[in-house]
C-alpha cells in the first residue's frame, strides 16, 4: 500500500497561484480555503527571488485533527490521506482548533459556492443550512483513486495526479509514494536541503519543502527539525 505525500519545491515556487485557482475550480470551493500561497520574504541575496509558502492539508501522520474529532468524521485512509466523512461531520470546529496548519474550514450555507451542493449531495447541503460542515484539502482523492483504477501512477500520470501538482507552472510541486525509495519525491527529499512545518508538534506531515540555500537559516529557527 502506498503512502501519498507532496513536495514542494519553494525553490521553483513563482507565487503565480495557479495552484489555488486549479484546487478552487476543481473541487467547488471558494478562494483559497483549501490551499493558500503566502509571500512570505525577500531574499536577502538578491532582489529577483521571493519565497512563497504554501499552507494547505499536511495529511500527517499522527493527525491532531482526528484525535480531537468527537464523531470519528475526521479519519486517515490506509494510504495516509486525511478525510472527512460528512456523514459524521456536526461542524463543531474542533479540528479546525486542533489543526497546527489552518488547514481546515467550516463552511456555513452563506459561504457555500454554487456547485458545491453537486459536488456533496443535497442531503449534504441541507446539513450545511442547518449548523456547517468542515472542509479542507483531500489530496484529490477521487483523481487518484480513478486513475489507480485505470492503472496510471499518482505523481507520473497527471489524470491521476492531485489538480495543484498537475497545474503548476513552474514545476514546483511534486506528488508521488512516501513508502517508495525509487519515487520522484523520495529522491527529491534525499538530494536537497529540505524541511517540514511544525515538526516540533510530532504530527509526521506528508509533505516536504524543498528551501533555498540562502533561506536555510531562517528555516533552521522557523521550523526545528531540519532533514540533512
Amino acid at each position: 500500500m502506498p503512502r501519498w505525500g507532496m513536495v514542494v519545491d519553494l525553490r521553483k515556487c513563482i507565487g503565480c497561484e495557479s495552484c489555488v485557482t486549479a484546487c478552487s475550480e476543481f473541487h467547488h470551493v471558494h478562494g483559497n480555503r483549501w490551499r493558500r500561497v503566502i509571500d512570505c520574504a525577500d531574499n536577502p541575496v538578491s532582489d529577483r527571488q521571493r519565497l512563497f509558502v504554501h499552507q494547505s492539508c499536511m495529511h500527517c501522520d499522527d493527525p491532531p485533527c482526528v484525535m480531537v474529532c468527537p464523531t470519528t468524521a475526521s479519519y486517515i485512509r490506509s494510504d495516509g490521506i486525511v478525510l472527512i466523512d460528512h456523514d459524521k461531520c456536526v461542524g463543531c470546529g474542533s479540528c479546525v482548533l486542533a489543526c497546527p496548519y489552518g488547514a481546515r474550514t467550516v463552511l456555513k450555507a452563506d459561504n457555500v459556492v454554487v456547485g458545491e451542493s453537486e459536488l456533496m449531495g443535497s442531503d449534504v447541503r441541507s446539513r450545511i443550512d442547518k449548523k456547517g460542515l468542515c472542509t479542507k484539502c483531500t489530496f484529490c482523492h477521487t483523481r487518484i483513486d480513478e486513475g489507480l483504477g485505470k492503472g496510471l501512477t499518482p505523481g507520473e500520470d497527471e489524470a491521476a495526479t492531485p489538480m495543484c501538482v498537475a497545474t503548476c507552472s513552474s514545476g514546483a510541486l511534486h506528488f508521488g509514494d512516501l513508502d517508495d525509495p525509487d519515487s520522484r519525491i523520495n529522491h527529491l527529499i534525499r538530494d536537497n536541503l529540505t524541511t517540514q512545518m511544525q515538526v516540533q508538534m510530532s504530527t509526521g506531515p506528508a509533505v516536504f519543502f524543498i528551501v533555498p540555500e540562502w533561506w536555510s537559516a531562517y528555516c533552521e529557527q522557523a521550523s526545528p527539525g531540519e532533514k540533512d
